[in-house]
């Protein structure tokens, strides 16, 4: 089969920056070369397919009497594939997002704990080089803020706000949302910028709040803070399986419900155009009701597990 370059990318991406086992990661390409091959069958271009057309490749996988667990996990596929042909302004809709799958368990993130964030953010500190002191400010912002790595490798100057006690963010849609952060993180930021202009190719201004000079994009990548950042945890000797960017901004998420934040603030922060899609995270919230019954409950002497 003709090698796709569109394919390569994502499973390129999904390893670096997710995180996913080498298994995971192969899964998702068998199923991406299976669509694949049923493009080059219809000689269709796999970034032109519409919804119309994905239905009738799924629903030859339905004819053969594929395991629901099986299906969903393809779909699944497809939708992450689409979403980052979206991110690399490929398309412009993901075609397969109305196509309905098969009701599956939802499963929970895996969510990193406040003691081994901080121990990330306390032994990044430590590199007082230009290196160190950039990768500090990007987990900083990454946990401080929830936002997507591809919102912030593409910060600009223009995502400080006022006194910079906000960060604005242009999402999915060029959505603009507002993120409120700690003055903890307003320091770590100023003291970044002092030292920005070093990463620049040469003395004139960028609009990059983190410009690199390797990088064609002219901003460092998602691929090289993923790379970074399970450098920085290995060296630090945190056991924590599998770091990655998207870890930190579940961990923002879970984290900050679990100290009382709403979901409906929680949504608006994350860029979720679905509450559904931030319910996910209910199961913080649950923990921490149940914990507020058993202390403040009259009948806190029954089992509540």
């Amino acid at each position: 089969m003709q090698k796709n370059t569109y394919i390569d990318n994502f499973i390129e991406m999904i390893i670096i920056e997710r995180g996913l086992s080498k298994n995971t990661s192969i899964s998702y390409k068998s199923d991406l070369q299976q669509l694949e091959k049923y493009c080059i069958k219809k000689n269709e271009n796999i970034i032109n397919l519409d919804e119309n057309k994905l239905e009738i490749f799924l629903s030859g996988f339905r004819s053969k009497g594929f395991e629901k667990s099986s299906l969903a996990r393809k779909i699944s596929s497809y939708t992450q594939f689409f979403d980052f042909l979206i991110e690399e302004k490929l398309i412009k809709i993901n075609p397969i997002k109305n196509i309905k799958q098969p009701k599956q368990d939802s499963k929970l993130p895996i969510i990193i704990s406040v003691k081994d964030i901080e121990k990330i953010i306390q032994y990044s500190k430590k590199d007082t080089s230009t290196l160190g002191i950039r990768l500090n400010c990007m987990i900083e912002i990454m946990y401080a803020s929830g936002i997507r790595v591809s919102e912030l490798v593409t910060m600009t100057l223009s995502s400080l706000y006022q006194d910079k006690n906000f960060i604005i963010i242009s999402g999915k849609g060029n959505k603009e949302r507002l993120i409120p952060i700690s003055k903890d993180t307003q320091n770590t930021i100023g003291n970044y910028l002092k030292i920005r202009k070093l990463f620049f190719k040469n003395d004139n201004e960028v609009k990059w709040i983190f410009p690199s000079k390797q990088s064609k994009a002219g901003h460092i990548t998602r691929q090289r803070f993923a790379q970074l950042l399970n450098l920085l945890v290995s060296k630090a000797n945190i056991k924590i399986n599998r770091i990655s960017p998207h870890k930190l901004r579940h961990a923002f998420a879970s984290h900050l419900l679990a100290n009382g934040a709403d979901l409906r603030s929680l949504q608006q922060m994350l860029g979720h155009e679905d509450i559904s899609t931030t319910q996910i995270y209910t199961h913080v919230l649950d923990e921490r009701l149940k914990q507020i019954v058993k202390e403040n409950h009259p009948l806190s002497k029954a089992s509540w597990d």
